[in-house]
């Protein structure tokens, strides 16, 4: 993308009525390592692809657990989703300490994305370039949202966000009317499976660069929540095989029909989540 006159601030409209900044934020989003959500009428499920900025350094952590209730996953840039990540958890105790109860995840939902969108129309911010899908269940049932720079926010089915996210979603398609009545192995599955149809191929999934945060409802008659449990390291390594077994071929794509250009595919930037 190159400099314009429109391009210095979130508060100026382009003759066209864009605004750039939050398209260069949009951009940022598309580069970081795609994450994927699915809600059952049970449970709701966020699948992750972690990258390392070097060989030498750690993984980033791509899924984080706000509340006993719900977690995020990120795509963008991971300090970004730090800053939100703490003012959702400082909400989600707020509500507690104040009601009693876990914070509604409409709520939260529609906090982060006032926050994120007052970025756009005051002189002197820039949005936020991350985005987020946020999973979780409170008294209304399970439920997955995705939240976008731009402030916009809306509820999903399934979502991929992220670099090469095109090929997670044309299996979400696919597969979308299974979603409803899975089981929670069943919704984990097609977690990891479209996370596998994302990966170019050279490269694999495995405990190392996979995440998982699951949480749902344990008992129907109850309305028991199950607390969200975040999937990491050795933890994954049953899931992916349970997953990987009897799993779809991956499709064979260039670069152009996945709609994601090279820095999309590569962003293992110091930056971007990633």
């Amino acid at each position: 993308m190159f400099r314009n006159n429109y391009d210095n601030d979130s508060v100026t409209f382009s003759p066209q009525g864009r605004i750039f900044q939050v398209e260069y934020a949009s951009e940022a989003v598309k580069q970081g390592s795609v994450v994927v959500g699915i809600a059952s009428k049970t449970h709701t499920v966020l699948v992750a692809l972690k990258r390392n900025a070097e060989e030498l350094s750690s993984y980033q952590k791509k899924v984080i657990g706000i509340d006993s209730h719900f977690g995020i996953a990120l795509a963008g840039l991971a300090s970004d989703a730090r800053v939100l990540s703490n003012f959702m958890k400082q909400q989600a105790l707020a509500s507690k300490m104040t009601y009693g109860r876990p914070i509604p995840l409409e709520r939260i939902v529609t906090q982060i994305g006032d926050r994120a969108q007052t970025s756009t129309q005051v002189y002197g911010k820039r949005p936020y370039g991350v985005g987020l899908l946020i999973a979780g269940v409170d008294e209304t049932g399970p439920h997955l949202f995705e939240f976008q720079p731009s402030g916009m926010t809306q509820e999903m089915v399934a979502c991929a966000i992220g670099a090469r996210s095109q090929m997670a979603r044309t299996y979400l398609e696919r597969h979308l009317e299974e979603f409803a009545d899975s089981s929670r192995d069943e919704l984990i599955k097609h977690g990891l499976r479209a996370l596998k149809e994302s990966l170019s191929q050279d490269k694999e999934l495995t405990i190392d660069n996979a995440s998982v945060g699951v949480t749902g409802m344990a008992g129907d008659a109850k309305r028991k929540t199950e607390s969200f449990k975040l999937y990491d390291g050795a933890e994954v390594g049953p899931l992916l095989e349970a997953a990987l077994e009897g799993a779809e071929p991956a499709a064979e794509t260039t670069t152009a029909e996945s709609g994601e250009g090279a820095t999309g595919d590569t962003g293992d930037s110091m930056e971007v989540d990633t």
